[in-house]
């Protein structure tokens, strides 16, 4: 994925902002890791303030966006660095763009006492609206290449797997952060933050945001989803997964 992100990866810290919630959560995982390594770190967010922390990234766009002061571009299939170096080895939102999962989580039990990722749960049941209304083909993209969470599990040996709805002010702009503010969708800059947004071909995207805008402008929206503007948070499937 390092030729993508360094396609995609322009102005992507703007909009992909830690949001606390998330951080906090991530935290508690990481509580007293003094060293840890960030696989696909992309730049920065959700390292812990308290640890040293190498970053490791395959993009050199999304690298030079990072303001660690370790810095290695390697994959995570081939992490540099000797057996049990670390306490910790975090993967946030990455696992899906490794060539080979269960190389990558064989590296960070290699290197690290500790493992945490934040994930997406491919077989979870509540499906996003911007999905299942109006760019379906996403399904299709994130169901080839996200592992499901057995399959995590079982090559890590184990592990506890953490829910994380999705607040409605969810301030890291990825996929499902706007399901209660459907206009972010029609920001290219929201978009081309998305690998799945960025991935898909304009002919796709272009019509589906065209029905969306006019869905917002007619009240159609409004009126299939008001529901929504009551909810704190949506379980849309992202899951912590902390072993070790």
């Amino acid at each position: 994925m390092g030729s993508s992100y360094d396609r995609i990866g322009i102005g992507y810290r703007e909009i992909r902002r830690p949001d606390p919630r998330l951080e906090s959560l991530i935290a508690d995982a990481l509580d007293g890791a003094r060293s840890v390594v960030n696989v696909g770190a992309g730049a920065g967010s959700y390292e812990p303030a308290t640890a040293r922390v190498v970053a490791v990234e395959p993009s050199a766009v999304m690298l030079a966006q990072h303001p660690g002061l370790t810095r290695v571009q390697a994959s995570a299939e081939s992490l540099p660095f000797p057996a049990g170096t670390f306490d910790a080895a975090m993967a946030i939102m990455t696992i899906h763009h490794w060539t080979d999962f269960r190389a990558g989580l064989a590296e960070m039990r290699r290197v690290a006492h500790r493992q945490l990722l934040f994930t997406w749960d491919k077989d979870h049941d509540e499906e996003l609206w911007i999905v299942s209304e109006y760019v379906p083909e996403i399904r299709d993209l994130e169901h080839a290449r996200f592992p499901s969470l057995r399959e995590i599990t079982d090559a890590l040996g184990g592990g506890e797997v953490v829910a994380f709805p999705i607040p409605h002010d969810f301030v890291d702009g990825y996929q499902p952060a706007f399901w209660r503010r459907p206009q972010a969708y029609l920001d290219a800059r929201v978009r081309a933050a998305s690998s799945t947004f960025a991935t898909l071909p304009d002919r796709v995207v272009e019509p589906a945001m065209r029905r969306l805008e006019a869905d917002l402008a007619s009240g159609a929206w409004a009126r299939r989803h008001g529901d929504l503007l009551d909810r704190a948070t949506v379980d849309y499937g992202y899951r912590l997964i902390v072993r070790g």
